[in-house]
């Protein structure tokens, strides 16, 4: 692959505050910083009065996938995918598996050089049909991830991004108009689960998945954790975010797009997949009255009228709920659960 010159490279979503420091406006903690202090993901720092990203073009390692480890069980399945990252994160996950990678303070860690083209190039001599940004999260190297994928989308290659969805609303926008699928990490349904173990928000990510469902044309799926002792409890998991939902007036409805896909470690019951796009977008004519024919793309189905958070919470309480055998005055009939 081709080296890069320089990995230092301006940004632009940052301002300067009264007191003379930056705030950072890529993701919502909104670092202030001083001249040559970073923020929390580490890559992003004041450099002469400005936000720069110090990790343009250098990667933490690359590697040849199936689509179906990002997690990605509906989007060009059975395909090889290209994944790589860079180091650092916005988040703080005290579970975290990368952390190694998304919490490296080394500058050792990004061994590997690579232009956008470099990337593109390699995917498709490698027979690749999608770049994955994967192992840290693609929203803090915002401007080389949206570099490659202009580059890929030039070679007809699709481009992944595998992220926890923690990032501000103007540059949510412009990356994902470069993107053409998202595996969302929507860790837990819970604030304090959020803030507590992430020392991070829950909405920012539920607005993320709002947006992607009805703003745009990129095709997501979710994926969301068990974890023993952390995840709430209360006769199953999926009940008590199920009652928080009902309690506010907000009736849970299915959303074709937002497929959990749950798959921790732990986990020794039978994987949980969503269902195939057909099957997806009759549930969603189902629950709007409206007709869908063989085939058709379950993003192109009329959206049901719940709240925001009920729609993309509601396909993951449904089908890990029916996997751990909790109805939850749901109505059993209508759970088409494949199992593996």
């Amino acid at each position: 692959m081709a080296e890069v010159a320089a990995s230092v490279v301006p940004t632009k979503y940052w301002h300067t505050l009264e007191d003379g420091r930056v705030q950072c406006d890529m993701c919502p903690r909104y670092c202030h910083m001083r001249e040559g202090q970073r923020g929390m993901c580490f890559v992003r720092m004041c450099q002469d009065g400005k936000v720069v990203l110090t990790t343009y073009g250098r990667s933490s390692g690359f590697c040849v996938d199936p689509i179906e480890k990002k997690p990605l069980n509906h989007f060009h399945p059975g395909t090889p995918v290209l994944s790589f990252g860079t180091a650092g994160c916005n988040l703080a996950c005290k579970f975290c598996q990368n952390w190694d990678i998304s919490k490296s303070r080394e500058i050792d860690t990004l061994a590997d050089t690579a232009s956008p083209e470099g990337l593109a190039d390699a995917a498709a001599q490698l027979g690749c049909a999608s770049v994955a940004f994967t192992y840290n999260d693609p929203v803090i190297f915002h401007e080389y991830a949206i570099d490659v994928a202009q580059a890929c989308r030039e070679r007809g290659i699709k481009t992944v991004a595998v992220t926890a969805g923690y990032v501000c609303d103007e540059p949510r926008q412009e990356f994902y108009r470069h993107m053409d699928a998202a595996n969302v990490d929507l860790k837990a349904f819970t604030e304090d689960f959020y803030w507590q173990l992430t020392k991070g928000h829950i909405q920012p990510v539920l607005d993320t998945l709002v947006y992607l469902k009805h703003e745009t044309d990129v095709w997501f799926e979710v994926t969301t954790l068990v974890i023993p002792r952390s995840t709430p409890t209360s006769r199953c998991w999926t009940c008590r975010p199920r009652r928080r939902l009902r309690s506010a007036g907000r009736a849970a409805s299915r959303s074709p797009t937002a497929c959990a896909t749950p798959t921790p470690a732990t986990c020794t019951t039978p994987r949980v997949t969503a269902p195939c796009a057909t099957s997806a977008a009759r549930w969603s004519s189902r629950a709007t009255g409206t007709s869908c024919g063989t085939g058709t793309s379950p993003t192109t189905a009329a959206a049901p009228s719940a709240a925001p958070h009920a729609r993309v919470c509601s396909m993951a309480l449904q089908e890990i709920g029916a996997r751990s055998g909790c109805r939850c005055g749901s109505d059993a009939r209508e759970l088409h659960v494949a199992r593996r």
